[in-house]
């Protein structure tokens, strides 16, 4: 195990006793755990495809030049495209609300991409995404829509 690694699962770990303790005592989610945002860019590029080193911990990473948005999550990465599928909106990451929203129709998203609330008729948009010389690959040619190629979109995530 590398120290990245110990870091996200004792950051897990805390957040997790938070949220029990919010839980079982009423309290508010003031002060509960947050995914941060950041924004980079690809490392590389060639083609289509974008290079992106694998981030340390849990985040969300923005790269507006190819409106690619980055996810670590629960030992899980994803790459989705910026834009809201209903109306191509780039999308907003609420890190206090560890969630993703349109901000023109207020469509609400998990860090998964699944779709909770709102206008949206699916899931965030995935791109195909590999683990290759210890890099996350993402394929901007390789577009996932949940509707119309639900295997396809589920398996475009790699396991850290």
């Amino acid at each position: 195990m590398d120290a990245a690694e110990g870091a996200s699962r004792r950051e897990f770990l805390a957040c997790a006793g938070a949220a029990i303790g919010i839980t079982a005592f009423g309290l508010g989610t003031a002060g509960s755990c947050v995914l941060p945002m950041a924004f980079g860019t690809s490392v590389a590029a060639a083609g289509s495809e974008r290079r992106y080193p694998i981030p340390a911990g849990d985040g969300v990473t923005i790269d507006r030049k190819d409106q690619v948005i980055l996810v670590r999550y629960q030992a899980q990465a994803y790459a989705f495209n910026l834009a809201c599928p209903h109306e191509n909106t780039a999308l907003k990451w609420l890190p206090k609300d560890m969630r993703f929203q349109c901000p023109k129709h207020e469509s609400k998203y998990q860090p998964t991409g699944v779709f909770t609330t709102g206008r949206a008729t699916r899931n965030m948009d995935r791109l195909g995404i590999r683990l290759e010389d210890n890099m996350l690959v993402v394929d901007l040619n390789k577009f996932y829509q949940s509707d119309k190629n639900a295997a396809a979109w589920a398996a475009a995530t790699v396991a850290l």
